[in-house]
């Protein structure tokens, strides 16, 4: 197995693993604080639903990541590998800071910014890219809405 695979295998696992402890705290901090659900259950939920969720609900963000934000055929390995560790490093430093964020969006401007490095900002589609922007400004405003 070349090198750069297994780093990019290792760091791929890293970041699912940091996605989890990221994100999931924001997932089940209502029903742990409130009582509602003993720890261990809330997460266990969490754990079977975030993995499950692909397979009953489909892959539309990762349709849109992969093939809306910029051509397929500008990410390779990489690419990949820079995306990756950007995503992590802004992870873990926003945890740190205590500041809320987004794995998702993180990893997506980790491929923005390798796919931009190494082929340009022409490859960047800006329909798929305002799509993401729009979702990610407008999510909070509805949340809030609904409160």
């Amino acid at each position: 197995m070349p090198p750069l695979l297994i780093v990019l295998i290792i760091l791929a696992l890293g970041f699912s693993f940091l996605n989890g402890i990221h994100d999931s705290a924001n997932i089940v901090a209502t029903m742990i604080s409130s009582r509602a659900i003993r720890p261990q259950l809330a997460l266990t939920m969490t754990a079977i639903a975030v993995f499950s969720g692909p397979f009953i609900f489909g892959v539309a963000v990762a349709n849109t990541i992969g093939h809306e934000i910029v051509g397929a055929e500008h990410i390779n390995i990489i690419v990949l590998i820079a995306a990756l560790i950007s995503a992590i490093v802004w992870n873990i430093l926003t945890w740190i800071l205590g500041i809320p964020s987004s794995s998702s969006h993180a990893l997506i401007g980790g491929i923005l910014g390798g796919v931009v490095i190494a082929s340009g900002l022409q490859v960047i589609k800006i329909a798929g890219l305002l799509k993401i922007l729009i979702t990610l400004f407008v999510s909070p405003l509805e949340s809030n809405a609904a409160n």
